[in-house]
C-alpha cells in the first residue's frame, strides 16, 4: 500500500461517515489518499474531516483547483493507482453506469484509467430495484469491482441488504485489486477475437455467431493488469478497446497469417477467436442467383487451417491458450483438444447453455490444464471470466520464469 495513490469517492449516504475510517486506515497503511465528495455527501460529513485525515485537499467541485495550474480532475485522476467509491449510492451508480459526469466524483471516474471499486450503500428496496441491479451488471461488465453490501439494520430502521461493507472487506478488496493491477506487467499478450468469414460469393459467406466480446474482455483485462496487448480482430459486434493495437483479419487463412507474423514477439497467445471450420472450395465471382441454382444449391467445402494447433506447434517457452465451444460432452471434447493441440490451457464452454457462449455479456466456462486439473466457473460477466483466465496465465508465466 505504501506510496499508492488512491482516489476515494464519497457520495451522499448516511454511511458517508464511515468513509472517514476508510480514509484514515488507507493513510495509516502508507497510501496517498485524495478524496472527492458529492454535494449530498457534504450534508453528512465535512470536507475538513478528510483534509485532516489524509493531509490532502478535498475535491468538492469540478472547478476546484487545489494545486495551482492543474486541472484537479485530470491531474489527480491520471496519477491514481485505484479509485474507490465508498459509499456508492444508487444515484452515483446510475451516473457511473451511464457515463454521466456532473460533479467532481463522477468526473474523476471518467477521467481515470485506474481500476475502480464501488461499495454500494442504500435501502434494501433501492438496492434490489431492477434499475440498480442493471447498473451494477453494466459496471461489472466494464471491469468495475463491486464490494457487496452487508445485511443488517439500515438507517431507515428496517433489516436487509444494503449496509456498507465492513472496513476489513473494503480494505481486502483494495489490497487484492492493487496486487492484480500490475501482475501482468512485462508480458506481451496476443489475443484474438471475433469470427472469420469465408466467402461463398461477393454477397454471402460461411461464418458463426461469435461476437468477439470474450476476446475483447480478455484484451481489456490484460491491458488493465499491465500487459502489452495486441488484438487480432475478426468480425465483431463490439468495438475493439481504445489504446490497444488492433490487427484486422477476415478469413481463417488471414487469421493464421496474422498470428504467425506476431507470435514470435509475444509471451502468451490467447486464441479466443472463432474461425469457421469449413470454407467453400471455389468462390463464385458473381452473386449466385436463386433462379440459376434451382430449388437446391450444393456448395463443396474444405477444412480450414487449425490456427491454434498450428501456433502451438511453433511455441517454445510461450503459453498458448485455446477455446472449445461445445454443445455436448464438454469436458471430454475439450480435454481431447487440449492434448491433441498441445495447449497450456483450454477454456471450454457450452454454447447451448443460457447466459453463456456467443452473443452474451456473461459466460460460464471450465478451465482445463494438461495435468488434468479442472476448474468450473459459474455464470459471470465475461470481464470476470477474463480475469480468472488471466490469473491462470499469470501463474503459468511465473512457473516458467522460475524454471
Amino acid at each position: 500500500m505504501k506510496g499508492k495513490r488512491i482516489l476515494l469517492g464519497v457520495s451522499g449516504s448516511i454511511a458517508a461517515y464511515r468513509a472517514a475510517d476508510i480514509a484514515s486506515k488507507l493513510a495509516q497503511q502508507g497510501a496517498q489518499v485524495h478524496v472527492a465528495m458529492t454535494a449530498h455527501a457534504l450534508e453528512f460529513v465535512g470536507a475538513a474531516t478528510f483534509r485532516a485525515l489524509t493531509g490532502n485537499p478535498v475535491l468538492t467541485g469540478v472547478f476546484d483547483e487545489p494545486y495551482e495550474g492543474q486541472m484537479a480532475h485530470i491531474a489527480i485522476a491520471q496519477s491514481a493507482d485505484l479509485m474507490l467509491v465508498a459509499p456508492a449510492t444508487a444515484n452515483v451508480l446510475a451516473k457511473m453506469a451511464h457515463g454521466i459526469a456532473d460533479d467532481a466524483l463522477t468526473t474523476l471516474v471518467l477521467a481515470s484509467t485506474a481500476p475502480v471499486l464501488v461499495a454500494p450503500a442504500m435501502n434494501t428496496v433501492m438496492y434490489e430495484h431492477p434499475a440498480t441491479q442493471a447498473n451494477l451488471r453494466t459496471l461489472r461488465e466494464r471491469g468495475v469491482g463491486v464490494i457487496e453490501p452487508g445485511v443488517g439494520r439500515l438507517a431507515c430502521g428496517s433489516e436487509g441488504r444494503g449496509r456498507l461493507a465492513d472496513l476489513d472487506a473494503i480494505l481486502d478488496a483494495v489490497h487484492r485489486t492493487l496486487a492484480r493491477a500490475a501482475d501482468l506487467s512485462g508480458l506481451r499478450i496476443l489475443v484474438s477475437a471475433g469470427a472469420t468469414r469465408e466467402p461463398i460469393d461477393p454477397v454471402r459467406f460461411v461464418s458463426n455467431r461469435s461476437s468477439g466480446k470474450m476476446g475483447v474482455a480478455l484484451a481489456e483485462a490484460a491491458r488493465a493488469r499491465g500487459a502489452a496487448v495486441t488484438l487480432l480482430a475478426g468480425h465483431m459486434t463490439v468495438e475493439p478497446p481504445a489504446g490497444i493495437q488492433v490487427v484486422r483479419f477476415a478469413t481463417t487463412a488471414e487469421y493464421l497469417q496474422a498470428a504467425r507474423e506476431r507470435f514470435a514477439d509475444c509471451d502468451v497467445f490467447i486464441g479466443a477467436a472463432a474461425p469457421a471450420d469449413y470454407a467453400p472450395i471455389a468462390v463464385a465471382p458473381n452473386k449466385l442467383k436463386k433462379s440459376a441454382s434451382g430449388p437446391a444449391l450444393s456448395i463443396e467445402l474444405r477444412e480450414t487451417p487449425d490456427v491454434i494447433a498450428a501456433i502451438a506447434r511453433d511455441k517454445g517457452a510461450q503459453i498458448v491458450v485455446g477455446f472449445a465451444a461445445e454443445t455436448s460432452d464438454l469436458v471430454a471434447n475439450a480435454s481431447r483438444k487440449l492434448a491433441d493441440k498441445g495447449l497450456d490451457l483450454i477454456v471450454a464452454n457450452d454454447v447451448s447453455a443460457p447466459d453463456a457462449g456467443f452473443e452474451t455479456d456473461t459466460n460460464a466456462v471450465t478451465l482445463l490444464r494438461p495435468d488434468g486439473s479442472c476448474e468450473q466457473l459459474p455464470v459471470m460477466p465475461k470481464r470476470a471470466v477474463a480475469d480468472r483466465i488471466l490469473d491462470v496465465v499469470r501463474d503459468l508465466a511465473l512457473c516458467r520464469a522460475e524454471g
